[in-house]
């Protein structure tokens, strides 16, 4: 498994930038690879995506949750497997740190030597840079989900 750790600071309040990363469904406008992330429920989305050529699906669980401070997710199925956490750090009224921790074990050839050539840690920075620039040029977030899910629940 490989760890990828990126953070980048948003113009945003810690509030706007939380809100925003919980609308899953706009993932693909600003993460590279994915084409779609549908929300089934709480807690679970189905995910499609598309890195070096290599098309995959699978489903992710969010497993903790607390609102303007962190999401947790692992997969659950498909042969994608990965695991992370977001963290959001309040850093004034208007300045909010973003840090995306994730464990990823790719699968297959293409995504083995794409992550020995440091293709997983690029494409995770930009995403970044896309999520910075997407929830700036926005001015507020599309969107919130609140709720407060618990390891073991």
């Amino acid at each position: 498994m490989s760890m990828v750790k990126e953070s980048v600071e948003v113009e945003v309040p810690v509030r706007t930038a939380y809100n925003q990363w919980t609308q899953f469904e706009e993932f693909p406008r600003f993460m590279e690879g994915v084409e779609e992330v549908r929300q089934l429920d709480g807690r679970r989305n189905h995910w499609i995506t598309k890195v070096s050529g290599v098309k995959r699906e699978f489903d992710t669980e969010i497993v903790d949750q607390l609102p303007d401070e962190r999401i947790t997710w692992r997969t659950t199925t498909g042969e994608t497997r990965q695991k992370g956490t977001v963290r959001f750090q309040r850093l004034d009224d208007t300045h909010t740190r973003v840090e995306l921790v994730m464990d990823v074990d790719p699968s297959g050839v293409a995504e083995r030597t794409g992550d020995l050539l440091g293709v997983i840690d690029r494409r995770v920075k930009g995403d970044m840079q896309r999520f910075k620039s997407y929830i700036e040029g926005r001015g507020g977030e599309s969107g919130s989900w609140r709720g407060r899910i618990r390891p073991g629940e």
